[in-house]
């Protein structure tokens, strides 16, 4: 857990957010696909799908009252938010346009559709400048493995295109089961991809050691803290950056999913991490992976 009596955390570095988005409009809508696999009946009483792990979760907005992207800008404004990495939507395209260079795209796909996947990606690095793709193995139906051989055409496509890809780790927050994204399964990835830029996301626990093991023992897996207020950083994570790791850990933050801007920058000043981390856990790291280019 953070140290909040710590507060060596740089202001003016030109934050870049690996997860970040607009208000939402429609949540019913949007996590429709999520929960399909979702069996208990407490969930559909959730804000979220693992609405039981956040307090304060950011409301929906009203289009008529207000605008998603003056919204979400302006609280990167107030926190020092050069760029973030958004989901490819309309809306997105839309914040590119009214904020240039501040907007980087990634797309989540299911590897079910194995060729429908591909063409995704490749369409998408052709007529948007793709920079990533996500994959949520617990969360497709039926689930995919994070080393499922449906997996392994996005891998190579991800390769060719030098793209990242972002795959969730460790025991999934909405209530669905886990062992296909078992830190272990990355191994093998590595092994049969060693030019894939791959980064585990929302945490890796509690399997948060063999994920900084993993790391040492591959060049290009790397780590996100997603999906966690900066205070419950996991210790391993923090040790790791501090030590050998300052190279792979890189900031995404959680909103509007679970967590407000203010929530997770506020948390942010107590992460004992050391001087020399700071510019790469914040700016560097997502600069040199994803290939982002300075606003």
């Amino acid at each position: 857990m953070a140290d909040q009596t710590i507060s060596n955390m740089p202001t003016d570095i030109g934050i870049i957010d690996l997860m970040i988005g607009f208000p939402f409009t429609d949540k019913a809508a949007t996590y429709a696909k999520m929960v399909r696999g979702v069996k208990d009946d407490a969930s559909s009483d959730l804000s979220m799908p693992a609405g039981y792990m956040f307090k304060g979760v950011p409301d929906e907005v009203d289009l008529e009252t207000a605008d998603p992207i003056d919204i979400t800008f302006t609280e990167m404004d107030k926190h020092g938010i050069e760029q973030g990495l958004f989901g490819l939507s309309d809306t997105s395209v839309e914040a590119a346009k009214r904020h240039p260079g501040r907007v980087n795209y990634i797309i989540e796909v299911d590897p079910n559709d194995v060729m429908g996947a591909v063409r995704t990606v490749r369409d998408a690095v052709a007529d948007h400048d793709l920079k990533a793709v996500s994959v949520f193995p617990a969360g497709c139906l039926p689930q995919v493995p994070v080393d499922d051989p449906k997996m392994y055409p996005l891998y190579a496509t991800a390769v060719e295109l030098d793209i990242a890809m972002v795959v969730n780790a460790g025991i999934a927050g909405p209530r669905l089961p886990s062992a296909c994204q078992h830190v272990e399964r990355f191994d093998i990835v590595c092994y049969d991809f060693p030019e894939l830029k791959l980064i585990m996301r929302h945490g890796a626990e509690p399997w948060e050691d063999l994920a900084v093991k993993l790391m040492l023992k591959w060049p290009n897996l790397h780590y996100m803290p997603s999906a966690f207020a900066p205070k419950h950083y996991p210790k391993a994570i923090i040790d790791y950056a501090n030590t050998r790791g300052a190279d792979k850990i890189m900031y995404a933050g959680y909103f509007p999913a679970g967590l407000t801007v203010e929530r997770i920058m506020t948390d942010m000043m107590g992460v004992p991490f050391r001087d020399h981390v700071w510019p790469k856990f914040l700016r560097g790291n997502a600069m040199r992976v994803l290939g982002l280019e300075p606003a």
